[in-house]
């Protein structure tokens, strides 16, 4: 088990509890992790069952990562892994559930009004540690903060030898020439969180600015950082369990926390109701927020909800300055700004 003592431990930082980053933020312990110990049932009658369908959101080598290392904790229990953008999710369970074929077991998708708005497609669950987790870090009793990710701006180092250094410079004719990506805002709930921030922080012209310099549009995340590895982009906004774990992989590329702001995604992760391997799928969801499965989390690149949580490594919560949707604006303007900006990007589905 990794040892996390990160260096900015002996300074708090504290803001208002709604944006939730007392609770991403907080210092780390400095003592390893402890091991999750399952209840002798649970761990028998998931072992009887013996399979979790996860439906994810999160990049595929993030969740086989999470797969491989469930696998050893808990041998006889296969993880099938089916990962797709939060939107095609969408419409798959809730395709599954008119059919009533729900086929997964555990769902874990970034977009937290929608998942809210489908619940009761959800079984009750809460993990032991509960009390660990803010209230405003849970979507819902039966949905909880499994994984999140921050905005990078990120780009490859073999072709930018002059880097942007804000948000802003991303509408800069300079920045054009050498080739942006952009994520599409109908990809899922982290997208339109950066989306989002971009209009409110920058100004209502900035979609349009950045639109001007025909930035290549990609349907998620995945494919696009592909892209910039084979420098067909050059920069782009990436998120952290994307660009911390490939440049530590030595992949050609650099990140940095812009100085406007770090848009910051919580995802929602539950039991879908009706689970064929129930138990094995609360077993997962234990350990996966527990402090032990968190701290693999922040490891691979993700922001953890937990108090008291660590950092991902290479970030310094002093260098940052988090931002965090409002959930209930987003409701209110969901529909509105992806036709915007889908407007702005000339973009159609």
């Amino acid at each position: 088990m990794r040892t996390f003592v990160p260096q900015w431990c002996r300074r708090r930082i504290i803001v208002p509890a709604a944006i939730l980053f007392v609770a991403v933020f907080a210092c780390a312990a400095h003592a390893a992790e402890p091991v999750y110990e399952a209840p002798a049932d649970l761990l028998a009658a998931a072992k009887k069952e013996g399979k979790i369908v996860l439906y994810a959101a999160n990049f595929l080598d993030t969740e086989q990562a999470v797969a491989k290392r469930f696998s050893e904790r808990f041998p006889g229990i296969a993880i099938e892994i089916v990962r797709a953008p939060t939107g095609q999710l969408i419409t798959r369970i809730k395709t599954e559930a008119a059919a009533n074929r729900m086929i997964a077991d555990v769902i874990d998708i970034s977009d937290r009004v929608q998942a809210r708005a489908m619940i009761e497609l959800f079984a009750p669950y809460a993990p032991p540690n509960a009390a660990d987790y803010p209230e405003v870090a849970r979507t819902a009793d039966r949905l909880w903060p499994r994984s999140g990710n921050a905005w990078t701006i990120t780009y490859n180092s073999e072709l930018v030898k002059d880097p942007p250094k804000s948000w802003a410079d991303l509408v800069k004719p300079e920045f054009g020439k050498l080739r942006l990506g952009q994520t599409v805002i109908a990809s899922g709930g982290a997208p339109f969180n950066r989306a989002m921030f971009e209009r409110k922080m920058l100004g209502e012209d900035y979609w349009t600015k950045q639109a001007a310099l025909k930035p290549l549009l990609f349907p998620s995340q995945a494919p696009m950082v592909d892209a910039m590895i084979r420098g067909e982009i050059a920069i782009a906004p990436l998120v952290t369990n994307l660009a911390i774990p490939l440049a530590a992989q030595g992949a050609p590329l650099k990140w940095f926390f812009a100085p406007e702001g770090v848009p910051v995604t919580v995802f929602s992760a539950g039991i879908a109701k009706g689970a064929s391997h129930p138990n094995a799928a609360r077993l997962f969801l234990d350990w996966a927020l527990s402090r032990e499965g968190q701290a693999l989390m922040v490891e691979l690149g993700s922001f953890s909800s937990m108090a008291h949580a660590p950092m991902p490594p290479g970030v310094d919560a002093r260098a940052i300055k988090p931002w965090y949707p409002d959930d209930a604006e987003i409701e209110k303007i969901f529909k509105s700004w992806t036709d915007d900006w889908n407007k702005a990007y000339n973009y159609r589905q």
